[in-house]
């Protein structure tokens, strides 16, 4: 990703704050443009802040447009909608896919996304159905290079409180060896630099990494 410019949405997550500092120390990027619903402060001289409505597809496309590469780390919660099934699927359905149709659109030549372990349009489960939905019509796109990463549980302290999936985290590390190898716990830094090993390597095609996929991105 020599002199490239990358936009980033989703920088206010686990794994998005860890790309964005990724991305802010990695001499081969010239410029991360950080899409976002609310103003955050990010002082870096290679960071630009745009504060955009994605369902105005106007400024989301001005946003991308010009980018060499998108990456895509965004996710809501059930609380944070309140059990709004249809106010979740804005978020982890609707800005995910509409960004990769206007990569497709304006010539992005890479797009890589956050999913998770699991994601299956065809499952019964909703938060895992609408992950393989995004996956689905991402992969009907065309760009050139997609990279899809499929976590298991995420291990990292966030920003909002999860009481559950800290005491998930406490029990399954040291139980993590018995785990069959895609289902591993993973740091969430350790997603974001995969990430961004991925996008150096800018393999064509589309392209699925599981836990040991990862793993092997690493130096």
């Amino acid at each position: 990703m020599s002199s490239k410019a990358v936009a980033l949405i989703g920088a206010t997550g686990l794994i998005g704050g860890y790309l964005l500092k990724l991305l802010e120390d990695d001499d081969q990027i010239a410029e991360t443009r950080v899409l976002t619903r609310r103003p955050i402060e990010i002082h870096h001289p290679k960071v630009k802040v745009i504060v955009i409505d994605f369902t105005n597809l106007t400024a989301f496309r001005s946003g991308i447009a010009g980018s060499d590469a998108v990456f895509v780390a965004v996710g809501t919660t059930q609380k944070k909608v309140k059990g709004d099934q249809a106010a979740y699927r804005k978020v982890d359905y609707d800005i995910p896919v509409k960004a990769s149709q206007i990569c497709s659109e304006t010539g992005v030549k890479q797009f890589l996304l956050v999913s998770s372990v699991g994601a299956s349009s065809q499952s019964n489960n909703f938060y895992l159905k609408l992950k393989g939905e995004v996956e689905d019509e991402i992969s009907r796109q065309s760009i050139p290079s997609i990279s899809i990463f499929r976590p298991s549980m995420l291990l990292g302290k966030r920003n909002e409180s999860r009481p559950m999936e800290t005491i998930a985290q406490v029990v399954s590390k040291p139980l993590s060896l018995l785990f069959p190898s895609k289902y591993k716990p993973i740091p969430a830094e350790d997603v974001a630099r995969a990430m961004v090993a991925a996008g150096r390597k800018n393999n064509p095609g589309i392209n699925i990494y599981y836990y040991r996929e990862m793993m092997d991105l690493l130096p």
